[in-house]
């Protein structure tokens, strides 16, 4: 990464200023704005009082009020039709301003991590939250990754960040993906435009893809020119016809023979014509909900060859997509005259009108119909970069990693966990490698064994996906990730805890022998490991998976309250231990408390019967029974 763009954001006004800054400043147009809206309905009310007032009047003398009364009633009339649009263009006004004070606010409640105030995302697949990674790491649901990234709203968008949490990119994938999130970072303004747009798909996700099997189907009509110039001829004679009927004697037989025919052709053709119109028209509207995202894309010049890329993505034959679909749309309109049995009548006997209009819209469908998909693939991708990039600006401390393949380690400095607010959060340097040696984390209960391998894990994710990271610096090579934290027994499918823990053993071994035979790195992260059993089968257990995963050149971590692990024969050389510790307050307020710093070495305390203590529970020494006090 680029030195000068780790250090860009440094000059940056604090995020939570900025956000207070914003909020505020939309909070009072807001106001100002809702001033304008009520007075703009005092004048249409007054208006269509002032109209009723003087339709009552013409009513109430029996159609002789006068001439002036009609012309009264036409004048108000007019007026209060006038002032709609304004009226409406004030309210969407509004209420985009009202959408960007939220959005500032989410970003205050974003920094502090509130994450009972910050509205919860819907992951594109729910089946992903329920993935082994996803849960030991919280990639998804509440207090997770994908909820601390919460600015993607449309669904390419949250099926693209979606998929850069599960699945690492590609060094240099990941390196174009940086400079993309770094240009981003300071453009609050670009972000939170893209945001409030994308905003209304949040609450109801557009269903696209019966618009997007016609797209990028094969058209009808365009693969028949013969029939396409059959129309023509009979709606230009249909309208000659009715000229020299009008302009000379001629019979109008003449005239309604024409008229038959087209009828004729009409109701023959016409199930396939307006059930190609239904098509479109019933999800062409929600297609529109992208439009402003993507004209944002390519109003914008951008730097970095991966923003470069997206904007050129979304311009076809020099013309930009939003361009291409307003086109559409425009075509679409022209196709709902048959909704009015007055207007599409005639058109239709005369002019055979929806069979040109199909011609349009299969015209736009072989021009730009296949290229629809990657338009939103596009945006999907522009707007899962703007979440990253949100990590960016919030979170300017935050390195960029240096992913390389040869790396021999894992290192991190100033490491802690993203999901946890910078005021709480506690940092640790840490070394996880190289291959053949494993880091052991020991150390009491609750005083960060957990945490600090989900540091290690989330990071990761971040790190793979594109992101900066919580860390101050961060090397690795590409790594495959598989953890074992949080293990479940099932009792509708009759596994217990032991059972579902070696599963997932079981699993994690087969990836490192896959790695292995590809070439590639396996990074695990265990907690606890096997601790549905007793001491002595746990340990032979986890001495044999341990030395297998060496074997495979994996690089991992594991935790344990299990001290005697480092003094096996197998492990003791390669093992490189680190513990947390506990500081005891005798008759102090806490009287227990924790600094979640590493320290090296194997723990040299244990507080699981303080803790018990702590909760009022206290065994009787060699009785086998306990009181509550």
């Amino acid at each position: 990464m680029n030195p000068d763009l780790e250090n860009a954001a440094a000059a940056e006004p604090a995020a939570a200023t900025v956000y207070s800054r914003r909020r505020d400043a939309f909070a009072v147009e807001e106001r100002r704005l809702a001033r304008l809206s009520f007075r703009f309905s005092l004048l249409r009310g007054t208006l269509f009082a002032l109209f009723a007032a003087c339709l009552f009047v013409i009513l109430l003398r029996a159609g002789k009020p006068g001439f002036e009364w009609w012309l009264g009633a036409a004048f108000w009339l007019v007026a209060f039709l006038a002032v709609l649009p304004a009226h409406d263009r004030l309210i969407a006004r509004l209420r985009r301003q009202g959408e960007l004070r939220q959005i500032n606010e989410e970003g205050l409640l974003r920094l502090a991590r509130d994450w009972a105030g910050l509205p919860l995302p819907a992951a594109p697949n729910p089946g992903d939250q329920g993935l082994p990674l996803a849960r030991d790491l919280s990639l998804f649901g509440r207090a997770s990754v994908f909820h601390l990234l919460g600015t993607v709203h449309t669904p390419p968008g949250k099926k693209t960040l979606a998929s850069w949490l599960l699945n690492a990119a590609p060094p240099r994938e990941i390196a174009s993906r940086q400079e993309a999130v770094a240009e981003l970072g300071p453009e609050i303004e670009l972000r939170q435009q893209l945001e409030v747009r994308a905003r209304p798909m949040e609450k109801v996700p557009p269903d696209i893809e019966p618009f997007l099997s016609w797209a990028e189907g094969d058209p009808w009509l365009l693969g028949r020119p013969w029939l396409i110039w059959t129309f023509r001829a009979l709606a230009a004679a249909t309208v000659g016809m009715g000229l020299v009927v009008a302009l000379t004697p001629l019979t109008i037989g003449f005239f309604l023979i024409f008229v038959l025919i087209n009828l004729a052709v009409s109701h023959f053709l016409g199930e396939r014509t307006h059930g190609t119109f239904n098509r479109v028209e019933a999800r062409e509207g929600e297609f529109q909900l992208y439009a402003e995202a993507l004209e944002l894309m390519v109003e914008r010049p951008f730097t970095s060859p991966e923003l470069r890329r997206l904007a050129g993505d979304l311009t076809l034959r020099n013309e930009p997509a939003h361009r291409w679909m307003t086109l559409l749309h425009k075509r679409v309109e022209l196709s709902e005259s048959r909704h009015s049995a007055l207007l599409h009548f005639p058109l239709q006997v005369i002019l055979l009108w929806d069979f040109h209009i199909l011609h349009l819209l299969e015209k736009w469908q072989r021009a730009a119909g296949r290229h629809v998909r990657g338009w939103l693939g596009a945006l999907g991708r522009f707007e899962a970069l703007s979440a990253l990039a949100v990590l960016r600006f919030d979170h300017p401390g935050w390195a960029f990693p240096t992913i390389a393949e040869g790396e021999p380690r894992i290192e991190a400095s100033g490491l802690g966990h993203p999901l946890i607010a910078d005021a709480k959060r506690v940092v640790n340097d840490v070394a996880i490698g190289p291959a053949g040696t494993f880091l052991l984390v020991t150390g009491s209960n609750m005083s960060g064994k957990s945490t600090l391998l989900r540091s290690v894990g989330v990071n990761t994710v971040l790190a793979q996906a594109g992101s900066p990271v919580a860390a101050t610096a961060l090397r690795l090579p590409p790594v495959t990730l598989a953890t074992s934290v949080l293990i479940e027994d099932s009792l509708a499918e009759g596994v217990s805890f032991f059972m579902a823990e070696l599963k997932r053993i079981k699993l994690i071994v087969e990836l490192a022998d896959r790695c292995h035979a590809e070439g590639g790195t396996l990074l695990y992260l265990l907690d606890e490991i096997l601790r549905g059993t007793n001491s002595q089968e746990r340990q032979v257990a986890v001495r044999r998976v341990l030395v297998h995963l060496l074997r495979k050149g994996a690089l991992g971590a594991i935790s344990t309250h299990d001290l005697e692990l480092a003094e096996l024969a197998d492990l003791k050389a390669v093992c490189v231990p680190v513990h947390f510790r506990e500081t005891i307050h005798p008759g102090g307020d806490p009287p227990m408390t924790f600094d979640y710093k590493v320290r090296p070495g194997v723990a040299t305390t244990v507080n699981a019967l303080k803790l018990m203590e702590l909760v009022g529970l206290r065994p009787e020494e060699g009785t086998g029974d306990a009181t509550l006090g």
